[in-house]
């Protein structure tokens, strides 16, 4: 192995949302920076964005949108006055339309390191000292060091292995390869009702499986605010997910061009023949070789690399940022923010990071969003608080659309009405969330949102109305007297 004379103010080991955009930030500053990244396409290419572009919530968010206009030509465009006749699916070009948005994406980060001199080095990299780094290239397993001031590690998580259902890709699939099937699955399961497993059963329903969801816990969607939670077990079990709650699988074993799953609930032992299954049990960081045993990295029993409050790990000089740490929710966005703190943290320019109020979003539909506390949260505490709750379907633009399924949930102090929550379930709640996020950064009441004028019609008039609800204001909805 050689010891090279390129030397950087930064490295960056990982290209996912949170390594790119440290890599860019920290560029953007006039720090010469460079970016490994390990992650290859079908091609044996560099493929920017790690497992969120390539493999995650934007692949999944593609074949979402593909199929709710499958299922709205096959159950709901009579509604609208139109007749369609014949409709088929053509997976393998549905599949290369993502696969092309992917790749899209991709370049696009690939676009910005080079106007920025980011440079790309795809290969493996490996923590020795608070200043050095082992690089692996890829296309031909060279070895040499390279030197930084500052080292960003942001390599991201992986799905969590469960040793009673062996991944192989043919029959049983982890969650980075569940959006890659060559057919569609006439019985499809998924292990994990969580968000990973609840957006790809959404998905494969749409298109035409019948799905059905194994959750060891006794509750759906622990997360959210129990009562979204509630609704939306209700909205989507009509829609056809079939959710097992209580299910704890015991063995999955794959013969005779299926998968035999055996679990156990309240009523005994099961047994499901299924055509393929997927593990949604969870992520966890990926920090496997990260860094030499030597070089005296601190992890915790998961895995997860010890912080401090500026993302600093026990190496001078050396971040931990996205999935790799217990700093906030393992969301894309989350790392995104982090990149752009550390990358200012070096340039003695960074300002703190809200982790308490960083939206979460489920991109089914209809979309579940929230942002602050739940109200369970609240009352386990014994705050002060008080709660509305607005109905989507009151609003004239969910019914002009035909997308009145959900509700908005406001969560205020009951002395000071400062917001504390605001919890969506409807269409668009990615979106309408934004709002509450905005309001809560500026400790905004109720009365705010109250006064503040919303065009109309729109979706987001829920949010108005749901503040206005929490002092018996509400202009669309009858009175409870």
């Amino acid at each position: 192995m050689s010891e090279t004379t390129q030397k950087y103010d930064v490295i960056v080991i990982g290209a996912g949302p949170a390594g790119y955009i440290a890599a860019i930030r920290s560029a953007q500053l006039g720090l010469k920076t460079a970016c490994i990244d390990n992650w290859c396409n079908q091609k044996g290419k560099p493929s920017l964005g790690g497992a969120y572009i390539n493999a995650g919530s934007i692949p999944a968010l593609v074949l979402l949108e593909s199929s709710k206009l499958y299922h709205l030509l096959n159950h709901d465009i009579e509604n609208h006055g139109i007749s369609v006749d014949n409709v088929s699916i053509d997976l393998p070009k549905m599949i290369q339309r993502k696969d092309l948005t992917v790749e899209h994406l991709s370049q696009q980060i690939k676009d910005l390191f080079k106007q920025y001199q980011v440079e790309l080095i795809h290969a493996y990299g490996h923590v020795l000292d608070s200043n050095r780094v082992e690089v692996t290239k890829i296309s031909n397993k060279s070895q040499y060091i390279i030197y930084a001031e500052n080292i960003i590690l942001a390599t991201g998580s992986k799905p969590i292995d469960v040793p009673y259902a062996e991944i192989d890709n043919e029959f049983i699939f982890d969650s980075n390869s569940a959006l890659n099937f060559d057919a569609i699955p006439k019985r499809l399961g998924i292990i994990g009702a969580g968000i990973i497993g609840f957006e790809l059963g959404g998905i494969w329903s749409r298109l035409g499986s019948e799905v059905i969801i194994l959750e060891a816990q006794e509750n759906f969607l622990t997360t959210p605010d129990f009562e979204i939670s509630k609704e939306a077990h209700r909205i989507y079990s009509e829609q056809g997910l079939d959710i097992r709650l209580g299910a704890r699988v015991i063995s999955a074993k794959k013969g005779s061009k299926k998968v035999t799953v055996e679990y156990q609930d309240q009523d005994g032992g099961h047994t499901l023949r299924l055509d393929k299954l997927i593990v949604a049990t969870g992520r966890k960081p990926n920090t496997e070789n990260l860094a030499a045993p030597e070089a005296g990295l601190t992890l915790d029993e998961s895995g997860y690399v010890h912080v401090d409050e500026n993302c600093m790990t026990t190496l001078p000089g050396v971040y931990a940022i996205g999935d790799l740490t217990l700093l906030g929710p393992m969301l894309a966005h989350k790392g995104l923010e982090e990149g752009v703190f550390v990358a200012e943290h070096i340039s003695n320019s960074h300002s703190p990071i809200n982790y308490n109020i960083i939206p979460s979003v489920i991109y089914t539909d209809p979309e579940i969003a929230w942002v602050g506390q739940t109200e369970q949260a609240l009352k386990a505490i014994g705050e002060n608080i008080k709660v509305a709750v607005f109905p989507l379907h009151l609003t004239a633009r969910a019914q002009a659309t035909n997308k009145t399924d959900g509700l908005v949930k406001i969560i205020a102090h009951a002395e000071t009405d400062i917001i504390l929550g605001v919890h969506i379930l409807g269409a668009n709640a990615s979106e309408l969330i934004a709002e509450a996020v905005v309001a809560m950064e500026f400790s905004a009441t109720s009365e705010d949102l109250a006064r503040t004028i919303h065009a109309h019609p729109t979706l987001s008039e829920a949010i108005q109305e749901a503040a206005l609800s929490l002092s018996n204001r509400a202009l669309h909805m009858p009175s409870e007297d």
